[in-house]
């Protein structure tokens, strides 16, 4: 997913080829649970504010076959979350 609205996620048949494939473990799974964990966590994003420009997640499967989300932030995206999260535990009452 280049941005927060994609339907598409970047680089999803490069990151199926780019590993080495081990026989019995089941990467397809992995993969489409990351790829559904990243779209709830871009629309999570996109419903807090976050631009879209400066998100970009990706879903994959790691070596043992379990899903991995991805998330580059632009530097100014990452102050937003950053933001966003301290406020959330302000609210919580929760010291960090």
């Amino acid at each position: 997913m280049c941005g927060l609205g994609d339907d598409r996620f970047e680089g999803e048949a490069a990151d199926l080829e780019a590993g080495i494939w081990v026989r019995g473990v089941d990467y397809l799974s992995g993969w489409r649970d990351a790829r559904e964990a990243a779209a709830e966590l871009g629309d999570a994003l996109s419903l807090v504010g976050v631009e879209s420009a400066g998100v970009r997640l990706r879903a994959g499967s790691g070596p043992d076959g379990g899903g991995v989300v991805r998330l580059e932030l632009s530097p100014g995206s990452a102050r937003e979350v950053a933001l966003l999260a301290r406020v959330a535990v302000a609210r919580l009452g929760r010291a960090g």
